[in-house]
């Protein structure tokens, strides 16, 4: 016969496994995609934050970190904060300004002097605004931004001014701020996959290339090069993004504790790849490659001379606010 203390027993063990599974109910798991490897500064410190998010809201939100492009290329995650396929990336201003154009200034040949004028910005009223801009714009909110390293050029050809490119077989990845300076020197451009650069490098078919020093020395592109011309074009950064309707999950202190970590992750990411910078110049020319710096001016004439920031869909007085930046 079933007493009255059974049934009391027994609903204080049902209280019981309830109270004990809530957690695991409530717990909410988000996707954080980008295109890098694994052994680089932006997944390593994607995951330290998304390990940090997880243990200050006690578990409530698991972020798993896909790296490597295994939930798309950069076009395909940038879509996903749309399509509810990610909630969480890094990507390039570039890829923002196709939903928000004024945010890719930042990608004008000659923008920033150094990272430390970048990281500047990043403080600054106008990044306020223009991050704004494509948050209205979008839904998705940019919650920090990454250092991701300075764009220098490599050739088999000596270059110590802008004519001197006149010519030169180079591959540029297919993004019109990223052509404006090779082209406004005359260098004839390719589009060629990021991984068969090497052999295109090797075997002729293009003489030059330009990327970040870290990315010269990680795909051994000085392998097939003689020179490093510290051109220093483009001052590169990534964005870390959360959809939009990640975002709205979150309470007032959740994203206050989302943009504190990402932000100190971001500026862990930075020191690391300004320090792995410092000693790559160095690391070239024992090598035996002939490293060359240029007449920055003389570049940056010829670009606004080739190329105007409406083309672009850029606002030449936000490039202006951003040269006024004090660092």
């Amino acid at each position: 016969m079933i007493t009255r203390r059974d049934l009391c027993l027994a609903g204080a063990a049902l209280l019981s496994v309830g109270l004990a599974s809530a957690p695991a109910l409530a717990q909410t798991k988000l996707k954080w995609a980008h295109v890098y490897e694994t052994s680089e500064a932006f997944h390593t410190e994607s995951v330290w934050a998304a390990q940090e998010f997880a243990r200050r809201t006690n578990n409530k939100y698991q972020i798993e970190v896909f790296p490597a492009s295994q939930l798309g290329k950069e076009t395909d995650i940038n879509q996903g904060l749309t399509l509810g396929s990610v909630d969480i990336i890094i990507s390039g201003s570039s890829f923002a300004a196709r939903s928000h154009p004024p945010i890719g200034v930042t990608y004008y040949p000659f923008t920033f002097q150094s990272p430390e004028h970048l990281l500047a910005y990043t403080k600054s009223d106008i990044y306020k605004e223009l991050t704004k801009g494509y948050e209205e714009k979008t839904g998705h909110v940019i919650t920090a931004t990454t250092y991701y390293g300075t764009r220098h050029t490599t050739s088999n050809r000596p270059i110590k001014n802008c004519s001197d490119m006149k010519g030169l077989k180079m591959r540029v990845p297919d993004v019109p701020a990223y052509l404006a300076m090779p082209r406004s020197c005359g260098a004839n451009t390719t589009p060629i996959a990021f991984a068969e650069v090497y052999l295109a490098l090797q075997n002729g078919t293009v003489e030059a290339q330009e990327n970040p020093l870290t990315t010269i020395e990680a795909k051994k592109f000085y392998e097939v090069q003689k020179h490093i011309v510290l051109t220093g074009h483009i001052v590169d950064h990534l964005n870390t993004v959360v959809a939009k309707g990640t975002w709205a999950k979150f309470t007032d202190d959740e994203k206050k504790l989302f943009i504190e970590i990402s932000q100190e992750a971001a500026a862990r990411a930075t020191k690391q790849i300004k320090a792995d910078e410092q000693k790559l110049v160095q690391f070239f020319k024992d090598k035996g490659l002939t490293v060359t710096e240029i007449n920055r001016q003389e570049f940056l004439d010829a670009v606004a001379k080739g190329v105007t920031f409406e083309q672009f869909g850029y606002r030449k007085a936000d490039w202006d606010r951003i040269q006024a930046v004090k660092f």
